[in-house]
């Protein structure tokens, strides 16, 4: 008999059968990372890309890919995902992107996880392709699983599952970029950034709020709220009272 669970005894290509199989909680980590030119580099993080917000959309489509990888890899079980995010890390000129996704039942989520990072990852490609056609996608791979009969795996020097946005000045003396998701810090700082973190992109999303345009309304750099989202700075008090003004709603609002 194959050790391949897609092949059957012929060698035939097949779904595998996992209606005997025990319904557990799964989760999934996967990444992949994309090396810019130095002017690329500097269009994500500062967010002065032309085609728009070059991470949120790479967030969008890393979900929306979670979702659909039953319909892209062929033998694939369709599952009712619980859980799919994309984080972002960035430096050296490097994005690294990381997705995590869950969900409850009979078979895992890495496919979902490793498609989720890698279609992440070429729609940076596609935002900055005009600046640098030379950038280059690699290092997917699976961070770690858990759940199933198999049991838990974590590759080695895996990073943490969580990343925070890290990023360095490019040369020539530019801002500091930012990020997508990282560590608010209003008027108090937080006990749980990362609470904070999932709150702030909570009150993005249920109000429709594009940071470029929010930040542009607030009159202040969309890097604030790129570098917070993703975790490389905290945020001030000064900027989150503006975006605040901005939403035309409170600092507690944006947190909670």
């Amino acid at each position: 008999m194959s050790k391949l669970t897609h092949l059957d005894d012929a060698g035939a290509a097949r779904m595998v059968d996992v209606s005997d199989k025990v319904v557990t909680d799964r989760e999934a980590v996967a990444e992949a990372t994309i090396t810019l030119s130095a002017d690329a580099f500097a269009a994500v993080t500062e967010g002065t890309a032309k085609k728009g917000d070059v991470l949120a959309a790479a967030r969008i489509a890393g979900i929306m890919a979670a979702k659909k990888t039953s319909e892209l890899i062929p033998l694939c079980h369709p599952l009712a995902i619980t859980r799919a995010s994309v984080e972002f890390e960035a430096a050296d000129n490097k994005v690294r992107v990381v997705a995590t996704v869950k969900t409850s039942g009979q078979t895992g989520v890495e496919m979902e996880a490793l498609t989720a990072a890698s279609i992440a990852a070429l729609t940076i490609y596609d935002m900055v392709k005009a600046v640098d056609k030379a950038a280059v996608i690699g290092g997917v791979r699976l961070v770690s699983k858990s759940g199933g009969k198999s049991g838990d795996y974590v590759a080695e020097s895996a990073a943490p599952k969580k990343p925070a946005y890290r990023s360095t000045a490019a040369a020539r003396g530019r801002a500091k970029p930012s990020a997508l998701m990282g560590e608010v810090a209003a008027p108090a700082p937080p006990r749980d950034a990362n609470g904070q973190r999932e709150a702030f992109r909570t009150f993005m999303t249920s109000r429709r709020l594009r940071a470029t345009e929010w930040a542009k309304d607030a009159g202040v750099p969309a890097a604030e709220i790129y570098s917070y989202l993703t975790g490389k700075s905290r945020m001030s008090g000064e900027v989150a009272e503006r975006l605040a003004r901005a939403a035309r709603a409170s600092v507690d609002d944006m947190f909670r």
